[in-house]
């Protein structure tokens, strides 16, 4: 019998296979579960494994007492809470630390010990099995989730598979079905440690809080290297996760929660981050350990890409490491907001560092808690190891060889050793860099770096104190795993058509200023930047720069595919941050709010209570700067532009961040730190663009030689590149519509303009299948192009082109209203803003059938009133293709209850259109033919009241009469008889799985060949009957068990005996 789910069972198989090759046990689910050959379940809404479970508890705890096992056994199997989230949180506490079990011990007091759930030293000692076809019974609601993962009988993985030959499936719709599976068997996901996803091309993991776009691939079986395309994604992520020891490896110590004060996530760590951390801890090893020479080395992981989580994994595997006994972890960065940034990750995921992270909040504090004898997590800048005063020496802290220093962005400057003269009037002093007073603080420490830039190939003082990369995860990496998006470039500064005078020029021995310096070192404000400042600042010029921006920025948000978007703008100094400020809120006095809480754009800066009166309302608190990084990072939140001098340009993230406007000059790692902020991954973000105001094209280049040479090609793409392919893109679409006018859309009123794009929807869809899917293929590049480079000015020529096809696109997708009620003038309204490209206004524009004068109210019921008002429409092929989709919507309907008539009607409805398609019909005839198909239908529906038959009844008598023979000798009155007496008997012996259970099937089959022998059912023809009563039969059974109506009963021997007497079994 002919399955349409083949290539979903044999992903299935595969699946399977390949964890059989990595020493799984493998078993269905229907020969495990009740009823089944070899019960392991007693009931369908038991998902642990529970013998399986006591006896690893028992083997792994062999010197535990069976009270202790028992209480253990209680706490796993009774989840305490009612959220979801508490209990999976609360279980993961179970697999790093043990169940704290309690027990009598034989001098009668009351002892309590963890009981270990797995045995992580011994891979050997667990079970690990491998389930397809687990059903699942929660609250009266059947799920059968394709594959299970047990180990020690506790179902940590569940896999969800989709059909590789079928066109309408994607992988999105196996996330869809986890996230179903978690709200109506949560029960299933008490346990889970992630969840695997695949269409059998594409293969993705994630959490049971994980968005689609976090759920991430896993790219390399070994870590060594990454897998070629042409090796299934699925074998590469079974292989890569679930080797046995890796997957211990990753359930203990890759798996975190935090929290925001408002919801818990569960986060996995990445393909890339699991290796660098496991090979930065074996370095860590040898540096500290074996070998001694203190240098652990580098992890170079792109912006982006998680490095501060990757920290987190890396402490939390250090902390448990035996050979390192207990260590001190110090963590070093370079700047107070990054210290806390940094710290309140590592704050929220205590859980797996199993102890609270410490910030040293001075000099002697830090030397305070460096005192200590082992242990302990220090957050410190690097400045709090100077000495305090000149001529000082820097004590000794801790001489102890287990203390590990980790800096963060390890590349900077201060991390040297370099001694310095520093002369006044009277006298010299040498001063060192930072790193000399470290080591002198921490003469036996071990250094490692985590870095999101390279470090330079001139850098010599970095890779003394670090040593070399033990890890490297690029730009280009990042991006064709999905974990960032590609960085374009464009310059804007001939378009502010400044006077010479006021075009700044940047030259090498240009210092940066930081903004702490500029308000306390005045007198270094003379220098070269100051005069640098004066230009860049000019009044005539920021507001050229202002009005560019707004106009920039508005188009932005635009073309943007998600309507979602943020924008931050970098200024050489406050005082231009705030005379910009007000330059653009002279344009959009909308924009500007004095309550922190409220407004489009805001300014992040610090300062103090010396600086000019009219700059106060703009400096910020610690508190007022929290507020609004939290509204910034709030999607729904209308802040949408902010204006920083080097706040928030390292370690802030906002993933809907698409643009970042610079004026100031930047060079290097801050350059490439700075516009990694819109290189993050959300929704349909096509890239981050970086805007140039002041010519950092030079700088970005020379930043990237340090990069690898794929990312040096890829980064910081000019947005004329983009541009290129819309025109590309667009000649391909002039080209598909040769033939065709649309003019009228550019130069008629809005009635006129909404009939070209019916028309143009009428167009394609008589070009046929194929032509139609180009056409919808290249708008999406096109809209996609057009999203990067909106603001060139090729895109602007074709901005209404660009906006016209998304609205016939949009037309050809949606040509079915999602409900049928007439809808407002605000619906029209927000229908056209998405329908045509927001870049064009109206509001006269209505959706297709409207616009074609269709009644809508009728369209569900397929009235004969609605199908005359088809046949009569002017655009023939729409009315074609509108008709297909109704009625495959009806068909689809009646397949779920009657097999025989579906299938007739799908044959009918093929047939019509594959002349159609073909050209050997005229299109007129095809609307006649589909008409007349939508009337039979129509009559189908109601045949049930006039025989007298259920609708499962009318569904058997039609398995029956499908045969005119057999129909013809018994008479109608028979066939109707054995068709009620099927219904009740295959009503009472249906039971959960049993159409996915041979033994259980070839009853049923017993039970129906009996049924027709006993009514003299024509011989010959019996075979075919019972093949297709089986089917309908199956169909029954999913009807029925979405509501799971009937018991879940085990069948008896005996079979039925039949007509008049009962068919209870």
């Amino acid at each position: 019998m002919p399955s349409h789910n083949i290539y979903e069972d044999e992903l299935e198989q595969a699946a399977l296979e390949w964890f059989e090759e990595l020493g799984y046990e493998t078993a269905f689910a229907p020969d495990i579960s009740p009823g089944g050959d070899y019960p392991e379940r007693s009931d369908y809404s038991d998902v642990i494994l529970e013998e399986r479970l006591k006896d690893a508890l028992k083997r792994i705890n062999a010197d535990l007492p069976q009270e202790a096992l028992d209480d253990a056994l209680h706490q796993i199997l009774v989840p305490l809470n009612p959220a979801l989230i508490d209990n999976n949180h609360l279980f993961q506490k179970m697999v790093t630390d043990g169940v704290n079990a309690t027990f009598r011990a034989n001098d009668g007091r009351i002892v309590s010990k963890q009981v270990r759930i797995f045995d992580f030293d011994e891979v050997k000692n667990n079970d690990f099995l491998v389930v397809n076809q687990f059903t699942v019974i929660e609250n009266r609601v059947e799920k059968r989730p394709d594959v299970v993962v047990f180990v020690n009988g506790i179902p940590l993985v569940v896999i969800e598979l989709k059909n590789l030959a079928n066109e309408d499936v994607e992988i999105s719709d196996a996330y869809n079905q986890i996230q179903n599976y978690i709200s109506t068997i949560p029960s299933l996901f008490t346990y889970n440690a992630f969840a695997v996803i695949s269409d059998g091309v594409n293969a993705r993991a994630g959490t049971i809080t994980a968005d689609e776009d976090r759920f991430m691939m896993w790219r390399t079986i070994d870590g060594d290297e990454i897998a070629p395309l042409s090796r299934p994604q699925l074998e590469v992520l079974i292989k890569g996760m679930f080797e046995k020891e890796r997957l211990l490896d990753i359930i203990k110590n890759f798996i975190l929660f935090q929290t925001d004060g408002k919801d818990t996530y569960k986060i996995l760590a990445g393909y890339h981050q699991y290796h660098a951390v496991n090979k930065a801890v074996e370095s860590t090893i040898r540096a500290a350990i074996t070998e001694g020479d203190r240098k652990i080395g580098v992890v170079w992981h792109t912006q982006g890409s998680g490095k501060s989580l990757s920290m987190v994994f890396y402490v939390g595997k250090l902390v448990l490491s035996k050979e390192l006994n207990n260590p001190t972890i110090v963590v070093i960065t370079d700047r107070n907001d990054l210290d806390d940034q940094l710290f309140s990750t590592f704050a929220k995921s205590k859980d797996l560092l199993r102890q609270e992270p410490v910030q040293a909040q001075d000099r002697a504090d830090l030397r305070k808690l460096l005192t200590r004898e082992s242990g302990g997590i220090i957050f410190t800048t690097i400045h709090k190891f100077a000495p305090e005063e000149k001529g000082d020496s820097v004590p000794v802290l801790t001489d102890r060889e287990n203390v590990i220093v980790i800096a963060d962005e390890a590349h900077r400057s201060q991390y040297g050793f370099r001694a310095e003269i520093v002369k006044d009037d009277t006298e010299a002093d040498v001063k060192y860099g930072y790193a000399k007073y470290m080591r002198d603080a921490l003469p036996n420490a071990s250094y490692i770096g985590f870095t999101g830039t390279p470090i330079s190939l001139a850098d010599k003082d970095t890779r003394a104190v670090f040593g070399d990369y033990i890890d490297i995860y690029d730009m280009t990496r990042a991006v064709e795993d999905g974990t960032t998006v590609r960085i374009f470039y464009e310059s804007r500064i001939a378009k502010l058509e400044l006077p010479d005078e006021l075009k700044p020029v940047i030259d090498d021995e240009y210092e940066e200023i930081t903004e702490y310096q500029e308000y306390t070192q005045k007198e270094k404000l003379k220098s070269k930047w100051s005069r640098l400042e004066a230009i860049v600042g000019a009044e005539q010029r920021v507001k050229a720069i202002a009005k560019d921006i707004v106009e920039h920025f508005e188009k932005r948000l635009a073309a943007q595919e998600t309507e979602v978007g943020k924008g931050m703008i970098v200024v050489m100094s406050r005082r231009i941050a705030i005379d910009l400020y007000k330059a653009i809120v002279e344009l959009r006095p909308e924009w500007h709010s004095d309550d922190i809480d409220k407004g489009v754009i805001k300014v992040v800066m610090t300062g103090s209570s010396s600086d000019p009166k009219e700059w106060q309302p703009f400096i910020g608190t610690k508190a007022t700067r929290e507020r609004i990084a939290k509204r910034m990072k709030d999607n729904k939140d209308e802040l949408k532009l902010v204006i920083v001098r080097d706040m928030w340009l390292t370690g802030f993230d906002v993933p809907s961040m698409h643009t970042m406007y610079i004026d100031k000059p930047m060079q290097g790692h801050n350059l490439m730190q700075a516009i990694a902020r819109v290189n993050r991954v959300f929704r349909e973000k096509q890239g981050g663009l970086i805007v140039d105001y002041i010519g950092i094209a030079e700088n970005l280049k020379n930043a990237l030689n340090d990069y690898t040479e794929s990312d040096r090609e890829k980064t910081g793409v000019d947005t004329e590149v983009a541009a290129a392919v819309l025109v590309e893109k667009y000649e391909l679409i002039k080209e598909l519509l040769h033939g065709h006018d649309y003019q009228k859309f550019f130069t008629g009123s809005a009635s006129e303009r909404m009939s070209a794009i019916v028309e143009t929807i009428d167009y394609i869809i008589g070009l046929r299948e194929e032509r139609k899917n180009d056409y919808l293929k290249l708008v999406s590049e096109l809209s996609r192009a057009y999203s990067l480079c909106a603001t060139t000015d090729i895109a602007e020529k074709l901005n209404l082109e660009v906006g016209f096809h998304k609205a016939v696109k949009s037309g050809i997708i949606k040509l079915i209203p999602e409900n049928s009620k007439k809808k407002t003038a605000a619906e029209i309204e927000a229908q056209l803003n998405q329908l045509v490209s927001k870049s064009i206004s109206s509001n006269e524009v209505i959706d297709v059938l409207d616009a074609v004068g269709l009644n809508k109210p009728n369209i569900a019921i397929l009235s004969d009133e609605f199908l005359e008002e088809v046949r009569n429409m002017k655009q023939r092929n729409l009315a074609v293709e509108l008709l297909n989709r109704l009625l495959k919507g009806k068909i689809k309907t009646f397949s779920k209850r009657n097999l025989v008539q579906s299938r007739k009607f799908s044959e009918l409805l093929e047939n019509a259109i594959r002349k159609y398609q073909n050209r050997t019909i005229e299109t007129t005839q095809v609307i006649l033919e589909l008409i007349q198909l939508a009337k039979e239908i129509n009559e189908a529906h109601k045949r049930g009241e006039n025989t007298g038959l259920t609708e499962d009844e009318l569904a058997f008598y039609d398995a029956l009469a499908e045969n005119e023979s057999a129909k013809e000798v018994m008479g109608d009155d028979i066939l109707k008889q054995i068709a009620r007496d099927l219904t009740e008997a295959i009503r009472k012996n249906l039971s959960i799985d049993w159409s996915i259970r041979a033994s259980v099937q070839a009853k049923m089959k017993m039970i129906i060949k009996r049924l027709l022998k006993r009514y003299g059912y024509p011989p010959d023809k019996t075979p075919k009957a019972v093949e297709i009563v089986m089917e309908q039969a199956k169909l029954m059974c999913q009807n029925e068990s979405s509501g799971v109506r009937y018991q879940y009963q085990l069948e008896r021997e005996d079979l039925p005996k039949v007509a008049e007497d009962s068919f209870d079994i």
